[in-house]
Formats: structure tokens, sequence, C-alpha cells
């Protein structure tokens, strides 16, 4: 059973900085593309960025040089930094996990950002 679980969500002031973590079960790195995506209150879950077993990686062009994903093999962890903070940036956060036809989601954790 594959399992992503997020953490490292809260409440920020704009301008800050927050760093999201995904505990992901042993093995997806080498195969899956691995991902964050976010929804906003009354909108679509959008991509924010994608990192493939290669370590291409992908950005949205809303975050893209604030934002930085990676991960830690040993760890089986997935990271997001996410500096320079904006208040449009408030969203739940998902940690996904796809190769061909499946794919997987964390339960999300909340951003909050201040103005």
């Amino acid at each position: 059973q594959v399992q992503l679980v997020e953490s490292g969500g809260g409440l920020v002031q704009a301008g800050g900085s927050l760093r999201l973590s995904c505990a992901a079960s042993r093995g997806l790195f080498g195969t899956y593309i691995m991902g964050w995506y976010r929804q906003a209150p009354g909108k679509e879950r959008e991509l924010v960025a994608t990192l493939a077993p290669s370590l291409s990686t992908r950005y949205a062009d809303s975050v893209n040089g604030r934002f930085t994903i990676s991960r830690d093999n040993a760890k089986s962890t997935l990271y997001l930094q996410m500096n320079s903070l904006k208040p449009e940036d408030t969203a739940i956060y998902y940690c996904n996990g796809k190769m061909s036809v499946y794919n997987y989601w964390g339960r999300g954790t909340q951003v909050t950002v201040s103005s």
C-alpha cells in the first residue's frame, strides 16, 4: 500500500518561508514522478512542482524562482521549500506520486499566508 503523508504547513506572513515534507513509501522515487499540487478555496487543484526519477524538475510559472522541490532518498521524503510566500499561495498542498496508471495522493497540509 503506497502512503504519502504531508507535514510542515502552517500560518506565515507574506514574504516568509515554509518547508513542506512528504514521507513516502520506500521505492517510489526510482520509478514515480513525485509532485506537489495545491488547491485554494473555490479553485481547482493545480500543479506546483514535479520531480522525476531522473531529477528533472518542473514548476508552475507562479512559483518558479520561489519554490524548490527536492527529495532525500535515504529518508524517502519529498520536500517543497517555499520562499517569498504570497497571500495567493494560500491553499491545501498535496503530495502526489504518479507512474503510468498509478496515481497516489496524500491527505494534504494547509498553508496560509497572511498579508
